[in-house]
């Protein structure tokens, strides 16, 4: 029987990783908005977004929720060690957010609240990028708390993920738009998702490089016996998904570019998964350690097995509700 605090970080890696991948395309296409040439083209992007983006959201919360409630001493070490990076992200959700429902009240203060929805968006992806960054790299521990400095969030290394998020979310963007849209704007997407779609794998080619000097647990993980399979094996599985993406690009499909952006994200997730477990906090901080006890875990629980189906459930019926090509002419209202 599996320790009930393993259970809880797959929960919650689930949630994170349904966040990216579905907060991450909407983040995208307020990173290539100002790649729209007319007020026409602006409105259809944001209404491709309109009715899902607030969802996306809830699996933050469930993600950062079950944290605290759950993993409390992984919670009391992440949060002073990133209180920079992620202060910002919120600021700029909360700023995104506002420039959906403000720019479509006003014509006078439409430009501020346009540059807010990109600006928003690209600080979000930046400020995630930053602290996946931050995580990889390892976070100081000593007795039981953070024992770092105030900038070690900051690095090369942190800055050059937050840079591959902001270009991956964009590639999410761009597929998402095509498989939205119609036209111009699609083809323009086509030609973006292209170079996008190069950047992400340069990207990830570059830092599952660095990844294994970060700390040696990571080299050891993916180089040793038997873990060098899983160094083959997952490249193979990137390449195969990056084929299927380029491919789709080229035939003019509307969804498998989507798809296959979809699949190179969730196999990132999978290897960061891999390179930190059974840590929750690297470098040596484990799941194990850092949960609450079975009690609370357990009573958690009762209410996450009816409480995720629901969000799960809701969710897709908001995708199947406003399934299909967005209509120009239909404004959000």
């Amino acid at each position: 029987m599996f320790e009930l605090s393993f259970i809880w970080a797959g929960i919650i890696a689930f949630a994170v990783l349904t966040y990216v991948i579905l907060d991450g395309f909407d983040l995208g296409v307020g990173i290539l908005f100002p790649t729209a040439e007319s007020e026409r083209e602006k409105a259809t992007m944001m209404n491709s977004i309109a009715p899902i983006w607030d969802g996306n959201e809830t699996w933050l919360v469930l993600g950062g929720g079950g944290l605290f409630a759950v993993f409390p001493l992984a919670y009391a070490v992440i949060m002073p060690a990133l209180y920079m990076p992620i202060i910002l992200m919120l600021l700029a959700l909360i700023f995104r957010g506002v420039a959906f429902e403000y720019r479509w009240r006003t014509e006078r203060w439409k430009p501020v609240w346009d540059v807010a929805f990109f600006g928003g968006s690209v600080v979000a992806a930046f400020m995630q990028g930053i602290a996946l960054g931050a995580l990889v790299q390892g976070i100081t521990v000593a007795d039981r708390a953070y024992a770092g400095g105030w900038w070690d969030w900051l690095s090369v290394f942190s800055v050059l993920t937050g840079v591959a998020v902001v270009v991956g979310y964009a590639l999410l963007g761009a597929t998402w738009i095509i498989m939205k849209t119609e036209g111009e704007l699609q083809r323009k997407m086509q030609r973006y998702a292209w170079y996008l779609g190069a950047g992400t794998l340069a990207f990830i080619g570059l830092v599952s490089v660095l990844t294994p000097f970060q700390d040696a647990v990571y080299f050891e993980r993916w180089f040793a016996m038997p873990g060098v399979f899983l160094s083959v094996g997952m490249p193979a599985a990137v390449l195969v998904s990056a084929w299927a993406l380029f491919t789709g690009l080229n035939a003019g499909r509307d969804a498998q570019p989507f798809l296959a952006a979809l699949a190179i994200f969730v196999l990132c997730f999978v290897g960061i998964g891999i390179s930190f477990y059974p840590n929750i906090v690297p470098p040596s901080l484990t799941i194990a350690e850092a949960a609450a006890p079975d009690e609370s875990l357990r009573f958690a629980l009762v209410g996450t097995v009816v409480l995720v189906p629901m969000i799960l459930i809701y969710t897709a019926y908001a995708y199947w509700v406003f399934r299909g090509k967005i209509d120009p002419d239909e404004g959000y209202h």
